[in-house]
């Protein structure tokens, strides 16, 4: 899993790097990129439908107008430690919400999951239960039932009546 864990968190970080990057290159002007991806095409048609070698030359230097007018590749340039940092951030929450992930599937369910269970069987059965009924029945291995049920106990939500356990 650390292996996922490190290749998802790298991709997601450099990705991240990427995009900032690229977004301080055009100045965050979509709209530009838009323009010039449509005159980019109307140029490649030109080309393609067998216009003259000075049309072709006129559209490809107003295709390069068009990018030099929203394209900034001095700020992109002193914005890279920026967008490096910003990588960085995002790569490192992407580890810690896998290692979060990762804790609670190596710990078992969260203890309040636990409690919900052991209550929900408390009620199904007229509000006494025994350890075994609740493994048999839950799926609480019997450690953790015994786990849960001592939690429940010392802040006084159940009640233990011999073997069997009673709701307060």
């Amino acid at each position: 899993m650390n292996v996922a864990r490190l290749s998802l968190s790298l991709i997601a970080g450099c990705a991240a790097a990427l995009i900032a990057f690229s977004s301080f290159y055009v100045r965050g002007d979509l709209g530009g990129v838009m323009r010039f991806l449509r005159e980019r095409g109307a140029t490649r048609r030109l080309e393609a439908s067998g216009a003259s070698a000075q049309e072709v030359a006129q559209a490809k230097a107003q295709l390069l107008a068009l990018a030099q007018g929203f394209a900034d590749p001095d700020l992109a340039g002193r914005m890279i430690p920026l967008c490096l940092l910003l990588g960085v951030v995002v790569a490192v929450g992407v580890w810690g919400l896998f290692g979060r992930r990762l804790m609670r599937a190596q710990t078992g369910e969260r203890p309040d999951v636990q409690e919900r269970m052991v209550r929900r069987l408390a009620y199904r059965m007229g509000g006494a239960f025994t350890l075994s009924d609740l493994a048999a029945r839950s799926p609480l291995s019997t450690e953790q039932a015994r786990e849960v049920t001592a939690r429940m106990l010392e802040r006084g939500q159940l009640a233990r009546e011999g073997e069997a356990y009673r709701l307060s």
